[in-house]
């Protein structure tokens, strides 16, 4: 399974990394604006609500929205994917969440260099644990959920076309154990390229 989302998830990076080569052959008439594609990759560490905290790699990538009022410009298609396997510190040595989701993302572009932004993802997780965990049955050591997150954060021009990334999200994986709900939560620090045609043109709302 894991195999199979890293797979989903490469393509993705691929094809969004052509998206900007293949707009510059669309008269710009047709543009709306120029299509806006970002592409990032960052560390997460989040509390797990069931053993100690993980962290590990996220990568995303934001697609604007075209032909949208001026006071919407800063919506976002994101696709998202997570792997926390790393810096355990709680007790089992096995706990594992990976998981990808795609949702919307509202950035405020009123300054050319600082963009707060919040979104809300929807997403599929998986989660698997060591014999340290104690479950109902012995043999139950993985399992998947679908998850809903909110989130916010601010964007930071540091180059150019390149731009660092910190970040707050909140997940609620509903009914995992029992009717409980885990709720993992933690911050992304990241930094991601713009590809957007116009990219280092200041936004005049």
């Amino acid at each position: 399974m894991y195999k199979t989302w890293f797979n989903v998830l490469s393509a993705l990076l691929i094809a969004s990394a052509s998206i900007p080569a293949l707009s510059q052959v669309v008269p710009s008439a047709q543009q709306g604006g120029g299509l806006g594609v970002r592409v990032g990759a960052g560390y997460s560490n989040f509390a797990t609500d069931w053993s100690g905290r993980l962290g590990g790699p996220t990568v995303w990538v934001d697609f604007d929205v075209p032909r949208v009022p001026p006071s919407l410009s800063g919506l976002q298609l994101e696709v998202q994917g997570r792997d926390l396997n790393y810096n355990r510190t709680g007790g089992d040595s096995k706990l594992r969440y990976y998981s990808f989701a795609g949702g919307v993302n509202y950035a405020w572009r009123y300054d050319p260099a600082f963009h707060p932004y919040a979104k809300f993802m929807i997403g599929l997780g998986y989660m698997s644990w060591g014999p340290e965990s104690l479950t109902t049955a012995p043999n139950y050591k993985h399992d998947s959920r679908i998850f809903y997150s909110p989130g916010g954060g601010v964007d930071v021009r540091a180059y150019k076309r390149l731009w660092v990334r910190g970040e707050y999200e909140y997940q609620w994986w509903a009914d995992f154990l029992n009717g409980h709900a885990l709720t993992p939560h933690g911050f992304t620090v990241g930094a991601f390229y713009d590809f957007s045609r116009f990219a280092l043109t200041p936004y005049n709302p």
